[in-house]
């Protein structure tokens, strides 16, 4: 096995002071994000997921960010799948965008709502048609003989709906997170790193405070 304990970056591309800060979650979500999209780092909307169940059992995933604004953050997927179920017991989930390459991440924490289906229908319609046929031929998260029967269902979708599009299913669509945390981390040297976190604060009317956590 390699040596993990050498297995480290020191942190030195920057700072976060409060000075900095933008005045809103949304608007520094906004500086970062241009950020890694100028870096053309890979995939810059992935953000793992968290969720847990009933019992509170844990779970996690990376899916892709298809929107945000001051009321949340958007993705898509089957409401059947596990995220799916978990959300429908236990609406609350964390997320983390990990910008590694900036030496940065965001955290979210929230509650979690479903999207409108004209909503949902605008983040299906400028999927790629073999997304959606895959969408539609699997029942996401369930278990399958093997990928041979995965590839035939798609396949016989593809034939029965040649050139058309393909229909939003109704068991898929989109959730908001509603964020009742959004922390930004960056990197610091020597593990100094700089955690400003913008919170929710429900005593005065949902307005937001910002706090420093140690590293």
């Amino acid at each position: 096995m390699p040596d993990l304990s050498r297995m480290r970056n020191d942190y030195t591309l920057g700072q976060l002071s409060e000075a900095d800060l933008a005045p809103t979650w949304v608007e520094q979500f906004d500086r970062w994000f241009a950020d890694v999209v100028a870096a053309e780092v890979p995939e810059p909307n992935a953000v793992v997921v968290a969720t847990a169940d009933a019992d509170g059992a844990p779970d996690a995933r990376i899916v892709l960010m298809k929107g945000y604004d001051a009321d949340g953050i958007v993705f898509g997927t089957s409401y059947a799948s596990a995220k799916g179920a978990q959300l429908a017991v236990n609406p609350r989930a964390a997320l983390v965008f990990p910008w590694h390459a900036l030496q940065r991440q965001v955290r979210v924490t929230g509650r979690v709502e479903r999207i409108g289906a004209g909503a949902s229908d605008a983040l299906w319609d400028p999927r790629p048609r073999e997304a959606q046929l895959a969408a539609v031929a699997s029942i996401q998260s369930t278990v399958v003989d093997s990928r041979d029967e995965l590839v035939a269902r798609v396949r016989a979708l593809d034939e029965a709906t040649p050139g058309e599009k393909v229909p939003r299913p109704e068991v898929w669509g989109g959730y908001r997170v509603v964020p009742g945390t959004v922390e930004f981390w960056q990197g610091g040297a020597g593990r100094l790193h700089d955690r400003l976190r913008f919170v929710r604060d429900e005593e005065e009317g949902g307005g937001w405070i910002v706090q420093r956590l140690a590293p």
